[in-house]
């Protein structure tokens, strides 16, 4: 009888693709995959630690797939048991640790643990070069859009960042690797990719390649119809660098710039290597280069030492960008980190005013991007259908990711069609007509 396996992943797009390789790894191996309940022979928790709320939640979810299988192996993977120094101490709820660039031996480490080979809790030391782990996707959870994890690690070490240290150095994936991925993908149908990595923008700089590069080779790949990227380095936007996206007809217009905050006090603080009005620079490239391209940002209000006067800084920089969207995150201390050993930490009630102000701002500029496009000609991937209002839409995003509601008795799904935006099915939901 097949040995049942459930999955649940912690943490961002670069962990839920290493848990979907790790599910067809499985898979492909004979495992039957279930959902993450009760009944389960293997439980496979991808773990995140990039706040201490991370690894509170990573925690929970161990212990909640103990309870539901006292008798299942139960596997830790990830950043989480990645961070912890100590593996003897790691919570008796784990039966194997697979830190990162460990996940790849899944099959092997846990054959051996079924065979009585002992307990896997042994993680690589990251600090030291190591190779890129291979992992590899034919098919995603999404029908439509495939995630590439094209890189891993990250040698920046802003003040509040844990990341650099269960990730690594910055490791690239071979670009044959990548465009093999993308075949693989496009025929299985898939239309549009989106490249990422823990930071996209050093893609190359362990192998003499450049991101651009990658770029341009997915770009020549047939069967792509759209490639967006992942979140970018402010200074990676140059001139040279948005021109020749900008010749790329497969590209879409849909940025997302890191920023964290637009107040250059506080950048220095994070050990962000820019300004405020660097950032605004790149925002002004792109802008120059694409029409009315959305631009996407994250936000921390609240990092130790900001003053009411550096929030009001970083607030009007924000407004000034004039953001599609702004992902606001309270600062969240974290141990290991610079940033957490600061004098002047902000309090919690503070910090929930400065957000609540920042969303607010960021609706308003959200509901004046989508206005520009009313009455405009739009092009959409369609990925599924959605009850709005008690009605059935086919749902898709537009090249500059923003959701489109159509009425059509034809399925449409994994579609690419051009529709004229007439209104509002709901907040942040265009109405269109195909």
């Amino acid at each position: 009888m097949k040995k049942k396996v459930a999955l649940h992943n912690l943490g961002c797009k670069v962990n839920a693709y290493e848990l979907e390789a790790m599910q067809e790894m499985l898979a492909e191996a004979g495992y039957e995959i279930v959902p993450f309940a009760p009944g389960a022979d293997v439980y496979i928790i991808n773990t995140c630690t990039v706040t201490n709320i991370a690894d509170r939640k990573s925690r929970q979810m161990l212990h909640k797939a103990r309870k539901m299988n006292p008798e299942a192996v139960v596997i830790a993977a990830g950043c989480y048991v990645q961070a912890q120094k100590d593996m003897g101490k790691i919570d008796d709820a784990i039966d194997i640790v697979l830190g990162n660039n460990r996940k790849q031996d899944l099959l092997f480490i846990l054959e051996n643990y079924k065979k009585g080979g002992g307990q896997e809790k042994e993680v690589l030391d990251l600090e030291k070069p190591v190779e890129y782990e291979s992992l590899k996707l034919s098919a995603t959870g999404e029908h439509t859009r495939a995630y590439l994890k094209v890189q891993d690690g990250c040698n920046q070490f802003c003040s509040y960042c844990i990341i650099p240290y269960v990730r690594g150095r910055v490791r690239s994936r071979k670009k044959e690797e990548v465009l093999e991925e993308v075949r693989r993908l496009t025929q299985n149908g898939y239309q549009e990719f989106v490249l990422t990595g823990i930071h996209l923008s050093s893609y190359g700089i362990d192998c003499g390649e450049s991101l651009m590069s990658l770029i341009e080779a997915v770009h020549e790949e047939e069967g792509v119809r759209r490639i967006r990227l992942g979140s970018l380095e402010p200074r990676i936007i140059t001139e040279e660098f948005a021109e020749k996206l900008s010749r790329m007809p497969k590209i879409c217009p849909h940025f997302h710039l890191s920023l964290q905050s637009g107040c250059d006090a506080t950048l220095k603080r994070m050990n962000r290597r820019y300004t405020a009005q660097e950032y605004l620079e790149g925002c002004r490239i792109l802008r120059h280069y694409f029409e009315n391209p959305a631009l996407t940002t994250d936000v921390i209000v609240g990092f130790p030492q900001e003053t009411e006067e550096e929030f009001e800084e970083s607030r009007k920089m924000i407004d000034t960008a004039d953001f599609y969207e702004t992902h606001i995150f309270k600062y969240s201390r974290r141990k290991g980190t610079r940033a957490d050993q600061m004098e002047g930490q902000v309090s919690e009630q503070e910090k929930t005013r400065r957000s609540h102000v920042l969303i607010q701002m960021g609706k308003e500029h959200k509901q004046q991007y989508m206005e520009k496009f009313l009455g405009k000609q739009v092009e959409i991937l369609f990925e599924e259908t959605a009850e709005i209002q008690g009605e059935t839409w086919w749902i898709g995003h537009t090249r500059e990711y923003l959701k489109a509601a159509v009425k059509s008795d034809e399925n449409l799904e994994n579609c690419i069609k051009s529709g004229t935006v007439g209104g509002f099915a709901e907040e942040g939901v265009f109405i269109c007509a195909i």
